[in-house]
Order: structure tokens, then C-alpha cells, then sequence
């Protein structure tokens, strides 16, 4: 069974059902080069359930280690994405929850959404067996993977496991110590971010995404490098590049036109760029996973 993977998701999420936002699958850290996933965000919640092996995973500028029989949940609109630290693979289940599952009206519910999941919440909880509750919430991953991906999959079923993930999760989570700054950084992150994510196929210069966050060129770089690890122009391009392996294995195109799609200049210069972040040829690695 061919196992599909979580971190190339990059704040559009790709749900099992049309007209159900909830995605339920299976990935490991080996379908990615380098075994190291996009650094992303959305605005669903989201929950990963360790199968086998481990793996680091990094949220809001803070790192966990995820091991066999451990979880992790990610709140809403935070950075995050997992990895290898020493090139080993782990398998996970994950599991997005989209707000609209509460409903789109104003009610307690969706109150209670924006309580327990709004920026003045913890970004994220390490789930372990050895907890009740926790355990609790990754058995009910299993089954809500169980149930997604069966024959006679019942959506209301599916719907009522995702909506007690929430209520599980919600009934544990801390108000941070403090209100978040009128002007923390993260705002500025994910207003860059989302804006390389909706135009990675037109030219993009680093004042088009230091304008798109309402800050100087020195301090998008500042933020992008303090934040995200990476400079703007190098966030850019692994994106692209992201984006131009989903192309590759995905669709028949040409290199030419993967590339053009993705933003690239010319196929000759998309080449470059992937030979030399990944080590072999576009060619090479559509053939590879084909």
C-alpha cells in the first residue's frame, strides 16, 4: 500500500472526502529526500500517532522527539513539521481537523473552538500511553484510521471520533501564562508564508515577501531565520521544489513545464537547483517513484 504524507499539505489540506475537511492517513519520514518534511501551517488541528521508529518534530521553534507508542498534538495556525535527525525512518498516522467540523455559526461550540484552540493556547502537547487521557486520544486515531479507510466507512462515525479528539484534547490544554504580544512575530510568519504559498508560481523577490508581512527586508530575513531556520529566498525554493516533486510523481508533465509551474526560470535552471538539493535529476526521481 502506497502511504501518503502529511508535511506537503503547506496550509491547503488534502481531505479523504469532499465535503468532510478531515484528513485521516498513514506517512513515514522516508518519502521525503532527506527524510526531513516542509516546515508548514493550517488551520486545522492536527494530531500524529508514532507506528514505528522515531522522529524530531519541531513546533513554534521548539523540538520533541516523537518515539513508538507517542503522539503529538499541533493547535491551529502553527509552524511545525517533523523529521530524521540520523536518517532513519519512522512510520506515523496523522490525523487534521478543520474548524468548520464545529459549524461555521456563531455557538457555544465554536466558542469553545476559539477558547481552547486560539493563539493564547499552548501550540502543542506530546501525547504517551501512559496517560489515560493521551492514550485515550491515540487509540482514537487508530480507529479513526480504521474507520476512514474501511469499505463500509460510516461518516458520522468518523465525525463524532474527530470531534472527541477535540474535546479530549480541549479539556487539557493551558492558557499560556501570558497574552501574546499585539505584535508577536509568528503574525508576520504566517502572513509571509501563506503569500509564497498562494504565488510560488510567479517571480517572487524578497521585498514582495517582506511587503506581504508589513515588515523591512532585514527583518523578514531576521524572522524567517530566527523562526524558521532558513532564509526567505531558501524557504522559497525548497517550497518550490516541494511542490515540483508532487508534480513529478503526480502528473505526466515535462520537466519544462513542472518547472515553469513551480516557478523556476527555465528547465535547465530547475535542474540545477534539484540536482543540487537532492543529488539527482528531476528525471531521475520521477523514475524513482514512479
Amino acid at each position: 500500500m502506497q502511504l501518503d504524507v502529511f508535511s506537503d499539505l503547506s496550509e491547503q489540506v488534502d481531505y479523504n472526502l469532499a465535503n468532510l475537511k478531515l484528513r485521516v492517513a498513514k506517512g513515514t519520514l522516508i518519502q521525503f529526500d532527506k527524510l526531513e518534511a516542509a516546515c508548514h501551517w493550517h488551520s486545522d488541528l492536527e494530531f500524529i500517532s508514532v507506528l514505528d521508529g522515531y522522529m524530531s518534530f519541531y513546533v513554534q521553534g521548539e523540538t520533541v522527539l516523537l518515539e513508538k507508542g507517542q503522539g503529538i498534538f499541533v493547535n491551529s495556525k502553527r509552524l511545525h513539521y517533523g523529521y530524521s535527525s540520523d536518517m532513519s525512518d519512522c512510520t506515523y498516522f496523522v490525523v487534521c481537523i478543520h474548524p468548520s467540523l464545529i459549524g461555521n455559526e456563531s455557538w457555544i461550540g465554536t466558542e469553545y473552538w476559539e477558547e481552547k484552540f486560539g493563539d493564547n493556547t499552548e501550540d502543542y502537547m506530546v501525547l504517551k500511553e501512559d496517560c489515560s487521557w493521551q492514550n485515550e486520544v491515540l487509540t482514537s486515531i487508530d480507529r479513526l484510521y480504521a474507520e476512514m479507510h474501511s469499505q463500509s466507512r460510516n461518516p458520522l462515525l468518523l465525525l463524532s471520533l474527530a470531534v472527541s479528539l477535540c474535546a479530549a484534547t480541549g479539556g487539557h490544554i493551558k492558557a499560556r501564562n501570558h497574552k501574546i504580544k499585539i505584535d508577536h512575530a509568528w503574525s508576520y510568519i504566517w502572513m509571509m508564508t501563506s503569500f509564497i504559498h498562494a504565488n510560488y508560481e510567479n517571480k517572487i523577490t524578497l521585498d514582495d515577501i517582506a511587503s506581504s508581512g508589513s515588515v523591512s527586508r532585514s527583518r523578514c530575513c531576521n524572522l524567517f531565520g530566527e523562526h524558521i531556520g532558513q532564509a526567505p529566498n531558501e524557504y522559497l525554493t525548497n517550497y518550490r521544489l516541494k511542490k515540483s516533486c508532487e508534480l513529478l510523481v503526480g502528473t505526466g508533465r515535462s520537466i519544462s513545464e513542472v518547472a515553469l509551474s513551480c516557478g523556476f526560470q527555465s528547465a535547465s535552471y530547475y535542474s540545477y537547483v534539484f540536482r543540487k538539493e537532492f543529488g539527482k535529476t528531476p528525471n531521475d526521481y520521477r523514475k524513482q517513484h514512479s
